[in-house]
């Protein structure tokens, strides 16, 4: 599976989706296209991307996917994560 994130992680917006849902909250494609600069399929496909890798989860909330980050994510792919935002690879 870390080599499946990593894969995922390897695409910089899909690189910096996931600072954005370090916060704990769920957040909508349309929060985070506005937020990346991309289009909504764009953001569409890679969400999905980053959720068949393994370390996000989705929920239908009327039109729009809500995302967060999988809360029981195992710890090595937590610190995966952890490691690239206190490392400032994600600006």
């Amino acid at each position: 599976m870390i080599l499946s994130v990593l894969s995922a992680l390897a695409e910089p917006t899909r690189l910096a989706a996931p600072q954005i849902l370090h916060d704990g909250d769920k957040h909508c494609v349309c929060d985070l296209m506005r937020r990346l600069g991309v289009t909504q399929g764009r953001m569409s496909r890679h969400m999905r991307v980053l959720k068949q890798a393994g370390p996000l989860i989705d929920r239908r909330n009327a039109q729009w996917l809500r995302y967060r980050i999988k809360p029981d994510l195992a710890p090595h792919l937590r610190r995966l994560l952890d490691a690239a935002w206190v490392e400032g690879v994600i600006a």
